[in-house]
């Protein structure tokens, strides 16, 4: 299959699972990100002549239109979760968008997120909403894609609590009732893909992804204190003190949370009813336990050769 797919944020935690992902279904991929450096450590795990590397910002129109020039199809994974959201997310992805349908690319997928919405009270997930309408706008043929919490061996999420567990005696949980839909990384770069080469089964269309347990925070902090074989005490933070530590100190370099993040944890990051998701592209998703281990053994007192019991 000789096409050709520009990944906008290819260097990234998703970005390496997607374009390892199209590199099996055996086409050309094009890296697209400001510092193209940073995404060299993708070019073994294609073949010969399969990766090329494009400098672009995507604040800067033109050098989005000459990334994506002569591309077969193009995949927005850029996001933020500190900063200028609407440069990013809303700006950054009508570029992209609006640069795709001017080059009459055959398909464009957008990746989100689940809690998107332009009435957010959160920062995130209004300017994740208002992008989505942005690159419908620009290209309504788009398949938009918004996964919950995603997690793998490179993310800062399941190891930000495990790192946590492994130094602290007690966990301190904020919002331990919120929800979420962990969903393994390389199931998102398989949906992502699928999606990207077949637009006449999925263009138009916006797909909510998540694993196959819904956990609250509190559950996943034990879950992952059994998996280190760490025996912490688990403590909630009262919501008040929670929101004080949020709005006071959040813009803080190192703060846990910021008033924004304290604002999303105020929705479930759970697929809604009936939405449709991976069954559309044949994917069974992948419990959390059934691959976090194989990297959760750092956090171990004695690694891979520790026994699980409390420590």
């Amino acid at each position: 299959m000789d096409r050709v797919v520009t990944l906008f944020g290819g260097g990234g935690f998703l970005g390496r699972y997607v374009a390892q992902a199209l590199y099996g279904k055996g086409v050309r991929v094009r890296i697209a990100q400001r510092d193209p450096r940073r995404a060299y450590f993708l070019k073994p795990l294609g073949g010969l002549g399969q990766t090329q590397f494009v400098r672009a910002d995507i604040n800067d129109p033109a050098s989005v239109a000459a990334a994506v020039a002569g591309s077969d199809a193009v995949i927005n994974l850029v996001g933020i979760l500190k900063g200028p959201f609407t440069r990013v997310h809303v700006d950054g992805a009508r570029n992209i968008a609006e640069a795709a349908a001017a080059a009459g690319v055959g398909s464009l997928v957008h990746v989100s997120a689940i809690g998107a919405d332009p009435a957010s009270p959160s920062a995130y997930g209004s300017s994740k909403g208002k992008g989505e309408e942005a690159v419908r706008a620009a290209f309504p043929g788009a398949t938009i894609l918004r996964p919950s919490t995603v997690f793998g061996r490179e993310d800062n999420f399941i190891n930000r609590f495990a790192a946590m567990a492994r130094m602290m005696p007690v966990l301190p949980v904020v919002r331990g009732d919120a929800k979420f839909q962990p969903v393994y990384v390389a199931d998102v770069g398989h949906a992502a893909a699928d999606a990207l080469l077949d637009p006449d089964a999925h263009g138009g269309k916006t797909y909510e992804l998540g694993g196959p347990q819904v956990l609250t925070m509190r559950a996943l902090n034990r879950w992952i204190c059994e998996a280190t074989g760490r025996n912490r005490l688990i403590v909630d933070v009262p919501d008040p003190v929670a929101a004080a530590m949020a709005r006071f100190a959040g813009w803080a370099p190192g703060a846990p949370i910021t008033w924004d993040q304290w604002l999303m944890l105020q929705r479930d990051a759970v697929v809604s009813p009936g939405a449709e998701g991976f069954e559309a592209f044949g994917i069974r998703p992948t419990p959390l336990a059934a691959v976090a281990e194989g990297w959760l053994t750092f956090y171990r007192r004695k690694g891979r050769f520790a026994v699980r019991s409390s420590s």
